[in-house]
């Protein structure tokens, strides 16, 4: 009797090995139609692609996973329809409203006095000249990290908002990506510009499109948030991000805050497979600041690889950076962080703070601050992290009060992730966001209450 054959082992990976089909012949796709120094900067991003490690800070070098990633099959998109942008159905809380499909503009409108002030939102591709400064910039996207080199090199689609000087609009400009088609990679840019005295209010969704499969194949979402801020500006961004499960995402934000200027991150990580995102912040303006607030809330077998970069360096600067994580079943997160503080930045308060909560005994968080300090003369410069399950002492304080076992840890866990739903500027976006929290709470917590991390 003969022995079955051995059925065949996919190919080991490397924990930093994407598996998306990446050739140099993509930028030849690229090239037709567009600007020389367009498809120059792209060759440039792609170099820096092909040379760069997976994790290029040593210190993070273990906490990089990839592997769920399946990416074998999909296909990169180089060339897209037309446009066919609606202007209609612009609701009346908010400025202005952009809509990219798959890819494809679907929606573009503004208030009459969004409209009046100045403001300009519109897809990048419609004026590439325009943003050409932005688009170039070598410090307007991580140069060190691989994957956003990557974002540089292969984008299709982009938008922009533009805040002119001294304009104050009071609603929010709502930019709402709805991707997942099976198999579509999808790079993109969105480019925010806020002039000196302006004040805006961004709010950014990540939804489901409608060929979005959670049971087919995985498909690649990538995207930047490029934020320029003049002095005295002012910039609010909430972001939340509620892909489907057959969904990997990149994400990658820098900001550039000139002097006396102010931006605030609200950033809620719920959806996806495998989630990498990652914030730099440079303080470059005297007295500028930044207030950032990230959550997780996972389940199932989610990974979330959480980075965030801050640099000071301008004179009296402020930084107050959170990273929360609640994780169910086997999830998982790593949330990294480094605040750097140049020798140019006298008067430095800095605050990095990263929490992890887990919630089964299978999940898993870690949690690594750090400050590298290069001028002594700072009013602050610290960080905390902790990693565990519910307090129990909470726990015993709110059942003592007659709440159930299971409502009170609903309660506690809701509650730690509050932060960043009370800092949504959106009504509507901000309601949504707690139902999501309240759905995922509910369907992942079958035997939680009996089995929580100990």
């Amino acid at each position: 009797m003969t022995a079955p054959a051995a059925r065949p082992r996919p190919a080991r990976r490397a924990l930093d090995e994407l598996s998306l089909p990446v050739d140099a012949s993509l930028l030849e796709g690229f090239a037709a139609g567009e600007p020389d120094w367009l498809t120059a900067d792209r060759r440039a991003a792609f170099d820096a692609w092909s040379s760069l490690p997976g994790e290029s800070n040593l210190l993070y070098t273990p906490y990089i996973d990839l592997r769920a990633a399946q990416l074998d099959e999909a296909h990169i998109v180089v060339r897209l329809a037309p446009d066919g942008a609606s202007s209609e159905g612009l609701p009346a809380d908010v400025a202005g409203l952009i809509e990219v499909t798959d890819g494809r503009l679907s929606t573009v409108a503004l208030s009459a006095g969004a409209r009046d002030a100045g403001v300009v939102v519109r897809s990048l591709l419609d004026d590439l000249d325009a943003v050409r400064d932005e688009l170039t910039d070598v410090t307007a996207i991580a140069a060190s990290d691989k994957f956003a080199q990557l974002t540089r090199a292969a984008w299709s689609q982009g938008v922009l908002v533009d805040v002119p000087a001294g304009a104050v609009i009071d609603r929010p400009i709502v930019v709402r990506w709805a991707v997942g088609s099976v198999g579509q990679a999808l790079f993109t840019r969105t480019i925010v510009r806020v002039g000196d005295g302006a004040s805006a209010t961004v709010v950014e969704e990540f939804v489901a499109g409608p060929h979005a499969d959670p049971t087919a194949a995985q498909s690649l979402f990538a995207g930047t948030m490029e934020v320029h801020l003049g002095a005295g500006a002012a910039l609010q961004v909430a972001s939340l991000q509620e892909l489907p499960t057959n969904v990997v995402a990149f994400e990658h934000r820098a900001a550039d805050i000139g002097e006396g200027a102010s931006l605030q991150w609200a950033l809620a990580q719920l959806g996806g497979r495998l989630v990498r995102s990652r914030v730099d912040n440079r303080l470059v303006g005297d007295r500028s600041s930044v207030k950032q607030v990230e959550i997780v809330f996972g389940s199932d077998e989610q990974l979330f690889d959480l980075s965030s970069f801050t640099t000071h360096i301008g004179k009296d600067t402020t930084g107050d950076l959170l990273s929360k994580a609640a994780l169910l079943e086997k999830s998982r997160t790593y949330l990294k962080g480094l605040i750097t503080i140049e020798r140019s930045a006298n008067g430095t308060d800095s605050f990095l703070g990263e929490f992890g909560m887990n919630l089964s005994k299978a999940a898993r968080s870690v949690a690594i601050p750090s400050l590298e300090i290069d001028q002594p003369d700072c009013r602050r410069a610290m960080h905390s992290s902790s990693v565990g399950p519910i307090d129990e002492t909470q726990l015993f304080y709110l059942e003592s009060r007659g709440i159930p076992p299971d409502e009170a840890r609903k309660f506690i866990v809701l509650g730690f992730l509050e932060p960043v739903v009370a800092r949504v500027p959106l009504a509507s976006a901000q309601d949504r966001l707690r139902e999501l929290l309240e759905e995922k709470w509910i369907a992942g917590t079958d035997g939680v209450a009996g089995e929580a991390a100990a």
